[in-house]
């Protein structure tokens, strides 16, 4: 584990979690819904306590569910990017899906959107969290 995964961890414990969200967790993955409206920068703390404690457990992969927010600024976008990229860093999967179009239209203007794992259903998301698993155990955990 990186030094900057383990500072990060080390305050995410630390942190106390205000954001509204519903874990479902699977055999293979963890579903994460945001139950907000809004996805904001001044969230980033509480996304990191709500998303990297994934990545200790077994089960490290997450779908996030993000059919209730409505908006979200730049900023969240880009940190959401580097929450995913942390995941694959760690050879865990986490895919985006249930975008609302105006979602969407933020990160695509932002350049963000076509570096996303997104997609539109929860149900293909799963599937894109199986591939992954499956090309990880073939090519024995380089991913």
């Amino acid at each position: 584990m990186t030094s900057v995964l383990a500072a990060l961890l080390t305050a995410v414990n630390n942190y106390k979690v205000c954001m509204k969200v519903k874990i479902d967790t699977k055999q293979k993955f963890h579903v994460i819904s945001i139950t907000e409206p809004s996805l904001s920068a001044n969230m980033t703390a509480e996304l990191d306590a709500s998303l990297l404690p994934f990545l200790q457990n077994d089960v490290k992969n997450v779908v996030l569910t993000l059919k209730d927010i409505e908006t979200i600024d730049e900023a969240a976008g880009e940190y959401l990017l580097k929450i995913q990229q942390m995941f694959y860093e760690q050879h865990a999967s986490f895919v985006i899906c249930e975008l609302q179009p105006s979602v969407e239209d933020t990160l695509e203007k932002a350049g963000i959107l076509e570096l996303m794992n997104t997609t539109p259903t929860e149900s293909e998301a799963w599937d894109i969290v199986q591939m992954e698993e499956i090309e990880r155990e073939l090519l024995g955990g380089e991913l």
